[in-house]
């Protein structure tokens, strides 16, 4: 779990960090997309990893199942978070998507590495 709350830090934190170089001309939607773009990839993650360390000390053989359902948890997860936040017209769907696009690869990137890390403990 202490990967997972390095997660949730260095994502804030990178968060707070592009708001603040945008600077001042950034206007509140941008700064809302920027948060919102991070928010759900790492929800996501998050949970995905809980889901798969929880399986995984159960029984290591249940893993490759835990990690389909958490796939296709995901896919309806984004499917619907993605419409809900475009749709609804709480950002411009550009910023939102370059936030999103960016927080979702290095989140699961180093989500494999944690992964990697735990099959090299067997």
């Amino acid at each position: 779990m202490k990967f997972g709350w390095w997660m949730l830090a260095g994502s804030a934190v990178s968060a707070f960090a592009i708001v603040a170089l945008l600077g001042d001309e950034a206007t509140p939607d941008l700064r809302l997309a920027v948060w919102l773009g991070m928010l759900g990839p790492l929800a996501a993650t998050l949970c995905a990893m809980v889901a798969s360390t929880r399986a995984y000390r159960r029984n290591p053989e249940s893993l490759t199942g835990a990690m389909i359902k958490a796939f296709v948890a995901k896919m309806i997860f984004f499917g619907g978070y993605v419409a809900l936040v475009v749709e609804a017209g709480w950002v411009r769907p550009v910023p939102f998507a370059i936030s999103f696009t960016g927080y979702f690869v290095v989140l699961h990137m180093i989500e494999a590495f944690r992964l990697r890390r735990l099959f090299a403990n067997t």
